[in-house]
């Protein structure tokens, strides 16, 4: 069985950013790359908030030039995602998905998080063309625009609050008549004029054309009755879910499921040898950018883990 001393489980800016960094230290990382290779940036059309990308750039060639910049000092792809990892001792075995075994000196976890969606039939082709579950990412795009808004916790609150910088209305959508986020964050988002709460009322269906998101039909479920509603964006805010599943308790996470740094600010997780970068470990930033720079870290911590333990 192979013994690899980096290898880098999950890819998006904070994998392939790990992998720059090791393969440059002359690690030689393997990185296996997911079920979504290049992470959530692969289904984002316009990025613009990304340093050194004056005209902004495609969030899947963003993705693919980090891939190809890795590659170039040495890192290796395997595209197949992994199925289990024994942490019990070193080296760590990794198993995937399609049969592959190897051993690692260190792991770099960066398997992210996944936004939440609804479901709906034509939700996740819309990506990009009306549909988003970043504002932060996309509010920019709709400068006074109409905006729907589903969710009722937290998140909901933050993201409609955000996007009343830029667009003229935002309406929230919720399935209860009460919200479940902080008292704070509801004071906030009930205290500014731009946004208006469409109460007990749930998405059953996008409407779009040839340009993108047209509007919503939507159903309260109180009375039944099924209406159509304009709007020039939909941003789902309803969660995130970290991809830590594969790792079957054996790293410490908190009560969402995100991974729990043991050294903040560093990378390093409750087992030695093993770190987290990106939005795995990341509930708050979610950002490219932020990620990539923990990517960096995470590589450099296992390099001088490396030299410590070898």
């Amino acid at each position: 069985m192979e013994t690899k001393n980096v290898i880098i489980i999950g890819s998006g800016p904070a994998g392939y950013t790990a992998a720059l960094y090791s393969s440059r230290a002359g690690l030689e990382p393997l990185v296996i790359e997911g079920v979504q290779p290049g992470g959530q940036l692969t289904t984002t059309t316009d990025v613009e908030n990304f340093p050194g990308f004056p005209e902004g750039v495609m969030g899947p060639d963003l993705m693919a030039n980090m891939k190809k910049q890795a590659a170039r000092f040495g890192t290796q792809y395997l595209g197949t995602w992994v199925k289990d990892v024994d942490m019990s001792k070193r080296p760590f075995k990794v198993t995937c998905e399609n049969g592959d075994e190897f051993l690692a000196k260190t792991i770099i976890i960066s398997t992210g998080a996944s936004a939440k969606y609804l479901g709906l039939p034509n939700e996740m082709e819309l990506i990009g063309k009306g549909v988003s579950a970043c504002a932060t990412c996309d509010g920019f795009f709709y400068r006074d625009k109409v905006i729907h808004v589903v969710g009722g916790g937290d998140t909901a609150m933050e993201e409609a609050i955000f996007l009343t910088k830029f667009a003229s209305k935002v309406y929230v959508l919720h399935r209860r008549d009460t919200l479940k986020a902080s008292k704070p964050m509801q004071d906030r988002a009930m205290a500014n004029e731009k946004i208006e709460f469409i109460w007990n009322t749930e998405v059953e269906e996008i409407l779009a054309d040839d340009t993108g998101v047209t509007g919503l039909k939507v159903k309260n479920n109180q009375s039944g009755e099924v209406t159509e509603r304009k709007t020039d964006g939909f941003f789902l805010a309803i969660g995130h879910k970290p991809n830590t599943d594969f790792l079957n308790g054996q790293i410490k996470l908190d009560e969402q499921g995100y991974i729990v740094p043991v050294l903040p600010p560093h990378p390093d997780t409750n087992v030695a040898g093993v770190f987290a970068c990106g939005d795995v470990q990341d509930h708050y930033y979610r950002q490219a950018i932020s990620a990539a720079g923990s990517g960096c870290e995470a590589a450099i911590r296992a390099e001088r883990f490396l030299e410590e333990n070898n």
